[in-house]
């Protein structure tokens, strides 16, 4: 039932906008405490203070200038957290360069595409990731750079002139050999000594504070996944609105298990941290629940944050109740829906009393609403808060585009400096995304309060949120398509009371063909990431239509929670 007025809000900003590039305003915060901890990674035993992370920023800066990369050259970062991401970060914003983000869970296809479609000259790596061998997809995909007597030609990625290998003594001995184009990381920098502190200096000036800084890849509808371009304006801003939601300040020590390739972990943790001059702590490069809870011990973290599951893995650890987390007072939970139990139970038993709930999406950079500390706990237990000082929020009528009275379900719309500049050179799916009047289109459905507070209540899309993973049905369907044995499949999502949803598949066979489910698992985890990976597979002989053909795909949905037994996850309640 509507409330009556407009759906519409402006967040009234009470400080200027930040007017520097990120390099800039991470040098000016750390000016005057350079001795204090920027970063500490404990899985590789490594303290960066501010004072040596710009040192070591600088000599990776000036390696880039001695290598030859130009400003708005493309250089990537396919890998788990480490120290030397954020060396890496800061070393492109620096020059100019625009890093790209590499899903750690990609596949080879992901992988060539996301290289190619971005037009990367040079990759940050490292040697393996669990079970991924990184090196041997890459030399399939990149021979010449491996060894200089392979012809481009028999490239798929021909562009890319550079790998450097951020952990080389994973290598096994005699597997590779480095060489000018494949070199491991401190050879890199190494390369700072033909270039200087003052053509350093030149290329900075040249930089803008809205210069694209970063690339980060978004699963797509169209089946390909889309580059979202996003400003060094952009992002400062945004992370600096994610310190002051959370009260985060010079004093503070972020523990950051949620992964560094996406906005989350890059941005709404680190870099929000090091934007107002706190410490951000690494507890492994990839979230396990025990090293985090002993980080925050060890290493007395005041924040944290993560999506659901891993505060659930957290809470559900054996060892939980013998670990001290006195030291926690806030952080948030994004990435998927929160339910309301959940985030109270984080409150009361890690000692999250400021923990905020923060809402958006990649294309937002990625915080369009939160709620804050001084919120009520009701505000932040069923609501994802206001929009962030400075943005402008609207809900409108999914048909018509019209303004929705308050109380009314509509898409959400957001207006301001967090909007992205575009997708990575694709035009028509960023005039699909951003209209003339400068609204981005989140495709999220959800209704906001008279007071302003938004609650998420649905998507437009035909998207899938899998423990923070955004995935979309279209993109593994298409995959689907090449295998020889499969006529049709529809994808869709069914309630998880751990991952918020789990990807779900109904498939229908050529006939006379009899499918394996597991065996059709198999054979997609060889071709997409982990993630995308559909846990149920049904095989039927014909889809659920509408009178004009379409697959009704909640019509699977309803039908596969009843046949899980899913209703009670299905009723879960959710911010």
């Amino acid at each position: 039932m509507s409330t009556g007025g407009p759906s519409y809000f402006h967040a009234v900003i009470s400080e200027p906008l930040i007017g520097s590039t990120i390099a800039d305003h991470i040098d000016k915060v750390a000016s005057s405490r350079l001795d204090a901890p920027a970063l500490v990674s404990i899985d590789e035993g490594v303290r960066l203070s501010y004072g040596e992370l710009a040192r070591e920023a600088d000599r990776l800066a000036m390696a880039f200038l001695a290598a030859g990369l130009e400003k708005g050259d493309r250089i990537g970062i396919w890998s788990t957290n480490n120290s030397q991401w954020f060396v890496i970060f800061l070393a492109a914003a620096r020059t100019g360069l625009i890093l790209v983000n590499i899903n750690p869970g990609y596949r080879t296809a992901e992988l060539e595409y996301a290289i190619n479609q971005s037009g990367l000259k040079m990759l940050f790596t490292i040697v393996r990731n669990r079970t991924s061998d990184y090196l041997a997809m890459l030399h399939e995909i990149a021979p010449q750079v491996f060894s200089g007597s392979s012809p481009k030609s028999l490239s798929r990625c021909a562009g890319l002139e550079t790998i450097v290998v951020i952990d080389p003594d994973e290598i096994a001995e005699d597997q590779y050999s480095f060489n000018e184009t494949f070199l491991p990381f401190e050879r890199l920098c190494d390369q700072a000594a033909f270039s200087s502190p003052e053509e350093l200096e030149g290329r900075r000036r040249t930089v803008q504070f809205d210069s694209p800084v970063n690339i980060q890849y978004t699963s797509g509808t169209t089946g390909f996944p889309k580059g979202v371009t996003l400003s060094h304006h952009s992002l400062i801003n945004n992370a600096y609105q994610a310190a002051v939601a959370m009260e985060i300040d010079r004093e503070s020590r972020f523990c950051v298990p949620m992964p560094f390739y996406h906005c989350g972990g890059m941005i709404s943790s680190a870099l929000a941290t090091l934007s107002v001059g706190g410490c951000v702590v690494i507890p492994s490069p990839f979230f396990t629940d025990l090293p985090t809870l002993k980080a925050v011990q060890s290493e007395s973290c005041t924040h944290i944050s993560g999506v659901p599951t891993m505060f659930i893995a957290q809470l559900e650890h054996p060892e939980f109740k013998s670990f001290d987390l006195s030291s926690l007072k806030g952080g948030f939970m994004a990435g998927a829906p929160c339910p309301v139990q959940l985030m109270r139970r984080v409150i009361s038993e890690m000692h999250l009393s400021g923990l905020v709930i923060l809402y958006g999406l990649t294309e937002s950079s990625p915080l369009m609403t939160a709620t804050t500390t001084r919120d009520s706990l009701e505000k932040r237990a069923t609501t994802v808060g206001r929009a962030i000082p400075g943005v402008e929020l609207k809900v409108i009528d999914t048909e018509t585009g019209a303004v929705v009275e308050r109380g009314t379900q509509g898409e959400i719309c957001c207006r301001g400096h967090l909007v992205m500049m575009g997708y990575w050179q694709d035009e028509k799916a960023t005039g699909d995304a951003i209209d003339r009047s400068g609204w981005l289109h989140s495709g999220d459905l959800g209704v906001l309060s008279e007071d302003g507070y938004l609650n998420i209540t649905g998507r437009k899309k035909d998207m899938i949120c899998r423990g923070g993973e955004n995935v979309y049905p279209r993109e593994i369907e298409e995959v689907l398509h090449t295998h020889d044995q499969i006529s049709q499949a529809q994808v869709f999502g069914v309630p998880d009371h751990r991952l918020g949803e789990e990807v779900a598949l109904w498939v229908m066979p050529k006939p006379q063909v009899v499918l394996d489910p597991e065996e059709l698992k198999t054979w997609l985890k060889d071709r997409v990431a982990h993630f995308k990976v559909p846990r149920y597979i049904k095989i039927v002989e014909e889809f659920p239509l509408t009178v004009t053909g379409k697959p009704r795909k909640f019509v699977m949905r309803d039908q596969m929670i009843e046949e899980l037994g899913l209703e009670l996850a299905a009723e879960v309640e959710t911010a």
